[in-house]
């Protein structure tokens, strides 16, 4: 059974890849991972199994990358939280306040220029590009918190570190590291689709991104209240389908 904080882990995570943030660079991290010219797949109706095959597979070792690097911020965010129990409510309150910052910088009511940042690679020469590479790429790419990631990150990591066990702590950050990476294998796999859906769906960014700092705002509310035990519960209840209750 998936209850509420992990549904909530996985839908973060496939918010972020369609934030304004991730989803216009994820083409050129596809044309990397497919070893071709973003122009030569452009220029292709249906690309070449062998081409789709290598951008699969070199998207599931970049996904393992950014997954891994994920769960061992759980696994820090867990230990610290043990360590500084007794200091509990002041860890909340400081989150609470760090992802209201950055909900606020999302709903454009306060400008943060570092926020603006994006972590990009150089792609470099494509042919050279192996499964080891891909996974060293996704572990820079989960390490450089582009400001995206790192508002629902924050969310995430919080939640973790409140829980009972290290398990459920990890298991979060694990569940959203698999909804940010799984649209990423999905695109690589039907790559021409996936540009074609990506220039329709440019105009919508910006709704994503008030949605996502809606989203931290009302997160962060819930954390100074200290109320995600109790909306947990209440969703169990009224939608006991939903979760499998």
């Amino acid at each position: 059974m998936l209850d509420v904080s992990v549904w909530g882990a996985f839908i973060g995570g496939l918010v972020v890849f369609f934030s304004p943030c991730i989803l216009p660079i994820v083409p050129f991290y596809l044309s990397y991972m497919a070893g071709s010219g973003l122009a030569a797949i452009k220029a292709s109706d249906t690309m070449p199994y062998d081409i789709r095959r290598r951008a699969v597979i070199s998207s599931i070792s970049f996904s393992l990358g950014i997954i891994c690097v994920f769960v061992l911020l759980g696994a820090a965010a867990f230990s610290i939280s043990q360590t500084f129990r007794s200091y509990q409510d002041e860890f909340r309150w400081v989150a609470a306040a760090i992802i209201l910052i950055m909900g606020l910088h999302f709903l454009g009511v306060l400008k943060i220029a570092f926020l603006d940042r994006q972590f990009q690679i150089q792609i470099g020469d494509t042919g050279k590009m192996n499964v080891l590479g891909s996974f060293v790429v996704g572990v820079a790419f989960a390490a450089g918190w582009t400001p995206c990631v790192g508002g629902v990150l924050t969310a995430v990591i919080m939640t973790a570190s409140l829980e009972t066990t290290a398990y459920r702590g990890l298991l979060l950050l694990f569940v959203f590291g698999v909804g940010l990476t799984m649209p990423f294998i999905i695109a690589a796999w039907f790559i021409n689709p996936f540009l074609r859906f990506m220039a329709k769906f440019r105009a919508y960014l910006n709704y994503v991104e008030k949605l996502m700092g809606l989203l931290l705002i009302f997160f962060a509310g819930l954390l100074i209240t200290d109320s995600i035990n109790g909306l947990a519960n209440w969703m169990l209840v009224s939608f006991p389908n939903l979760f499998g209750v």
